[in-house]
């Protein structure tokens, strides 16, 4: 389902595409944002994504694990095994970690319209990656050994102006099925010869 720039906050907040348009009168701060300032009149919203939850944990297991272990090195060498004090200090840094991982996937969205790609990203700020369809070069899919695993993957978008970063949709369900809708929006796209 399509949704039009000013009625798609509740698929936004769900996180899917397709999800019923908004109720009359009922708007969120995501809907603002992208119906007033991200997205164009006219301009058709073919998905929205949130990452996987797997993100939160792709991004704060290296550092629970380096915390556990300088835990554990610190309690045989300090002699305190008995006392859990490192056990706790460690348990209290990666709390924090995961909680900032979770305002990361909170504040993480990846946005498919007929006319343009977008990832918008922030925990304090707002980032946005904006490249319209025609001017993809390639997109490809990037996921590692770990996304492999658990079934979820990330898509790398390249646009043609060198001067643009790189965008990528980070740890996503179904990365295969998102591949080759975000494929054939960008084919479509350049068929039509719309203007970027």
């Amino acid at each position: 389902m399509k949704l039009p720039a000013g009625k798609m906050a509740h698929a936004a907040e769900a996180g899917v595409a397709g999800a019923a348009p908004i109720a009359a009168g009922r708007t969120t701060s995501l809907g603002t944002l992208l119906g007033s300032h991200v997205l164009r009149d006219g301009e058709l919203v073919l998905l929205i994504l949130k990452p996987s939850l797997w993100f939160i944990v792709f991004n704060s297991i290296a550092f629970a694990v380096g915390v556990a272990i300088a835990a554990a090195i610190s309690a045989v060498l300090d002699h305190r095994m008995h006392d859990h004090f490192y056990f706790e200090l460690a348990l209290f840094f990666i709390a924090g970690r995961l909680m900032w991982a979770v305002l990361q996937w909170m504040g993480r969205l990846y946005i498919l319209t007929d006319l343009r790609v977008l990832r918008i990203t922030g925990v304090f700020g707002v980032d946005v990656f904006d490249c319209s369809l025609r001017k993809v070069v390639r997109a490809r899919m990037v996921s590692t050994s770990r996304e492999k695993m658990v079934g979820v993957g990330s898509i790398e978008i390249i646009p043609s102006d060198e001067t643009m970063p790189t965008g990528i949709w980070q740890t996503i369900a179904k990365p295969l099925e998102v591949y080759e809708r975000l494929q054939a929006a960008i084919n479509r796209a350049k068929q039509s010869g719309t203007p970027g």
